[in-house]
């Protein structure tokens, strides 16, 4: 696939580098010449063209995520889904997935765990709320962005919540670690299957792992449906008992005994940024004697004789303590644990279900009219003829014919009709009028209307593009809707210098950016020593340009939490910043780093503009603690002692280091501190 790498698809997308591989698509970075905007661009793999399964998983992504308008949800720009080539054009997102952090941090703090959460539950709860289940949620396919916010991505497996089950098969293996119990049995699945995955991503965020982990995914899934999770408290005993209890209420066998909603758990979540002391009386229900689940019929009663006859021997062996017994009990252990792996791969194999059922007659029925009622009983595969005699989209044969005995979850090939008078849209891109209607036409498509509309990068009366889009497959008589570039659009939009709203409140600042011409204004919340509700960050800069339809996002402190019950003081500390102003009159920014007895207490970003920085550091009471705070690139280093008394207030003044005087001082520093 790095045969697209150099190119430029549908005369638009100049594809850059790969950037991604998945099961069946690979994705690029790519430049948008329409929009002038970096994207990224998912693209069905050459040798899934022709698997009309994987097309129509490929268009259900692209379905599901048009739907959606979330800041927490990667966006849709762009679809092609011609007969040689399919994609995706998305968001480009810089970022890393939550697993790769995970990877590479371990377990994260449950501060910052919370912080992210919060994010991906009203992601996903705008989704629900759109009537779309994702059935895919895990750390793979959440992005992190460098200033922590999240995006949610990969909608693949999305199905809209009428839709009924979907089998193990028919999603990726990796899911394993994260799918629900429900869902891995093949049964209804719905919203809370969502909840239950989002239980396990939290669960390890704050473990620094899964909670079912094994040799494989057969293994996996088995204790997916009956084991219980480590108890979060007992890996790291800092997490909150509230906080574990959300997690523990999430992951609940039983969906009905799980939140309902991913706004329920979202109140929880947020109970506890109040309070990290708060609990809940949520009952988890823990079955003592799990019983493998697979299906209702007779591997169900199979698998309950044998836990049955475990628990008899392992009783007798621990009662009497007798080496025989106990050789004889863990041999039937082993022989029972076999079989049961092999019912369990049986029932993945088979959509969870060993009954028979008499195939109906497909021949002659709509095609998506059959997938949409037998998919969930039968692995419907399509395969497409071009003939005159039969109207596109019917079905015309069959394989197994109908009236065969075939087991649930059999493989059903259906050969469907398909026009012979089908053609691809050509590419007219930047061709004038009379061309482009010359090889529309040429191409079989006469039907023909013209759009005017304006483009930056396109010549006035050059073709922006058509819709639909080239390689698109259409009908003869389909309507082709060419758009005319009319030139640069007459409409002005006015930049703007970003104000300083640094050490505002949230409505001081928004009313303040509203007024300089700013439209797009959001908020985040960061946990911060800075007292609640002030302004600690903010994207772009102070004093750089901006449009006024550009992002402009300001970070809120949400203040510091603490967990733990001894009694806490408080010193409060004023930093005086140095006011820098880069060659383009900008606000210069540094990192500023507050350390508490060796142990980082703050790191963020803060514009050099001349104020005073104020926080709070919390300390235990009647214990002296050595409080240092530097400015990274700057050099600027001092440190303050407290005597263990609370209140007290230290005032560390950085004004003196100007941009002309960074080099001098940083080395003063360095020899001051040798």
């Amino acid at each position: 696939m790095d045969n697209y790498v150099g190119k430029r698809l549908d005369g638009r997308y100049e594809v850059q580098e790969i950037i991604g591989v998945g099961g069946m698509s690979v994705v690029y970075k790519a430049y948008d010449n329409v929009d002038d905007r970096i994207v990224a661009i998912k693209i069905l793999k050459e040798e899934f063209l022709n698997n009309e399964e994987f097309k129509r998983r490929f268009k259900n992504e692209s379905k599901a995520i048009a739907l959606l308008s979330h800041p927490n949800i990667v966006k849709v720009y762009d679809v092609n889904f011609g007969e040689k080539l399919q994609y995706i054009v998305m968001e480009y997102i810089d970022g890393i997935t939550l697993k790769e952090y995970i990877n590479k941090q371990g377990a994260i703090t449950w501060n910052d765990a919370l912080f992210f959460m919060t994010q991906i539950l009203r992601a996903v709860q705008h989704a629900h709320d759109k009537g779309i289940v994702h059935r895919d949620i895990k750390p793979q396919n959440i992005i992190l962005l460098k200033n922590g916010n999240i995006k949610v991505t990969d909608f693949g497996i999305a199905r809209f919540s009428r839709s009924e089950t979907r089998t193990l098969t028919e999603q990726a293996i990796g899911s394993v670690h994260y799918i629900a119990p429900e869902q891995a049995k093949g049964e209804y699945t719905d919203e809370k299957a969502d909840i239950y995955s989002l239980g396990v991503v939290l669960y390890e965020m704050l473990a620094g792992s899964v909670p079912f982990e094994a040799d494989s995914a057969v293994s996996v899934a088995l204790m997916q449906l009956q084991a219980d999770a480590k108890k979060l408290t007992d890996i790291n005993p800092d997490i909150p008992l509230g906080l574990e209890q959300i997690c523990i209420h999430a992951m609940q066998k039983d969906p009905m005994d799980r939140y309902q909603t991913a706004t329920e758990m979202l109140l929880d979540i947020e109970e506890i940024i109040k309070d990290p002391k708060a609990t809940f009386n949520y009952v988890s229900k823990v079955d003592t004697n799990p019983t493998i689940i697979v299906n209702k019929n007779e591997v169900l009663s199979r698998e309950e004789q044998h836990n049955d006859e475990i628990r008899e021997h392992v009783d007798a062996a621990e009662a009497k303590d007798h080496k025989k017994k106990v050789i004889t009990a863990v041999t039937i252990g082993i022989i029972v644990l076999v079989a049961a792996i092999v019912l369990l791969v049986m029932g993945f194999t088979n959509g969870f279900s060993k009954s028979t059922t008499k195939l109906e007659n497909f021949v002659g029925t709509s095609y998506d009219e059959t997938y949409d009622a037998y998919s969930s009983t039968y692995e419907i595969v399509a395969e497409y003829e071009k003939t005159s005699e039969y109207t596109p989209g019917t079905v015309i044969s069959q394989d197994p014919v109908a009236g065969s005995k075939v087991l649930q979850g059999t493989k059903v090939k259906l050969t469907v009709a398909a026009s012979e008078q089908d053609i691809t849209v050509p590419n007219v891109y930047s061709y004038d009028e009379d061309r482009a209607k010359q090889a529309l036409e040429m191409s079989g498509l006469k039907h023909t209307k013209t759009v005017s509309v304006s483009s930056e990068n396109v010549d006035d009366g050059k073709v922006v593009y058509t819709e639909p889009k080239a390689n698109t497959v259409v009908s003869a008589d389909q309507e082709i809707t060419i758009y005319i570039s009319s030139g640069p659009s007459t409409t002005v939009i006015k930049t703007y210098k970003v104000p300083d709203v640094d050490g505002l409140t949230q409505s001081t600042a928004e009313n303040f950016l509203k007024k300089t011409g700013f439209k797009n204004i959001s908020f985040v919340t960061q946990d911060s020593p800075i007292a609640k509700g002030i302004v600690i960050s903010q994207s772009p800069a102070a004093g750089a340009t901006a449009k006024e339809t550009d992002s402009i996002k300001v970070v809120i402190s949400s203040g510091m939490t603490t967990t733990t019950t001894e009694k806490m003081l408080k010193t409060s500390v004023s930093i005086q910043l140095p006011r820098v102003i880069d060659k383009d009159g900008n606000y210069g920014s540094d990192t500023i780093n507050v350390s508490v007895d060796g142990s980082t207490y703050l790191n963020q970003t803060v514009t050099l503009n001349g104020k005073t920085l104020s926080m709070k550091v919390s300390g235990k009471d009647n214990v002296a603690q050595s409080i240092q705070v530097s400015l990274i690139k700057t050099g600027a280093t001092e440190t303050k002692t407290t005597n263990g008394k609370n209140n007290q207030n230290f005032t560390i003044d950085f004004s003196g280091f100007s941009l002309d005087e960074r080099n001098d001082t940083t080395e003063a520093t360095k020899k001051n501190n040798q």
